[in-house]
């Protein structure tokens, strides 16, 4: 892996991605624990980042939430104008080495402020397959594909930042559609449970 600029201070592209792990740790800890020995760095480097990224995000002198990623992660890669719904905003978006088909994205409001984070599919990478629930692994898909393949999806609420849910019905091994919550972090599917 190339040495990572020191951005921030003392916290680096490689720290950001290891505050991403940090949240996945509580549902893949052996998916989180791979990518960290992959990363080259220790558990207490993983918790280390994590609270030092608290700490700058609730200082009371704290910049704002773009500014913040500007310093950690540089300049994005590329800066696309989007609709949402009603919104116009714009879709900023970096690369994370972790995961190569990925980028972070952020979305802005026209006021600039940062409405939106989460890790989408890299522009011309190829998106997974998802038919039925035995494509659904962890890691596998983003919110927005999942919300594509198994449309009409309902978001849920997320159970802490940075964490989204999906209701919708998709088809098992033997082609029998079932009722499934699917639960993401920084967008990434974490897990997905069969209701009833």
């Amino acid at each position: 892996m190339p040495t990572q600029k020191r951005l921030a201070g003392s916290f680096t592209a490689l720290d950001f991605q290891l505050v991403l792990l940090r949240r996945m740790a509580d549902h893949n800890p052996d998916l989180v624990e791979d990518a960290r020995h992959g990363l080259g760095v220790s558990l207490t480097q993983m918790r280390e980042a994590n609270k030092r990224w608290q700490a700058m995000v609730h200082s009371p002198h704290t910049r704002g939430a773009l500014a913040r990623y500007r310093s950690v992660l540089g300049e994005p890669e590329s800066r696309t104008a989007r609709r949402v719904g009603d919104l116009d905003c714009e879709a900023w978006q970096w690369p994370v080495s972790l995961w190569p088909g990925l980028r972070f994205e952020v979305l802005l409001a026209p006021t600039g402020a940062v409405w939106n984070e989460w890790l989408v599919r890299a522009p011309g990478a190829r998106p997974p397959s998802l038919k039925s629930l035995d494509d659904l692994a962890p890691w596998s898909c983003t919110v927005d594909e999942a919300a594509l393949a198994f449309a009409p999806a309902r978001p849920l609420e997320g159970t802490a930042p940075g964490r989204w849910g999906l209701a919708f019905t998709a088809p098992d091994g033997r082609g029998v559609r079932r009722e499934v919550v699917a639960e993401f972090t920084w967008g990434l599917l974490q897990r997905t449970s069969v209701q009833g």
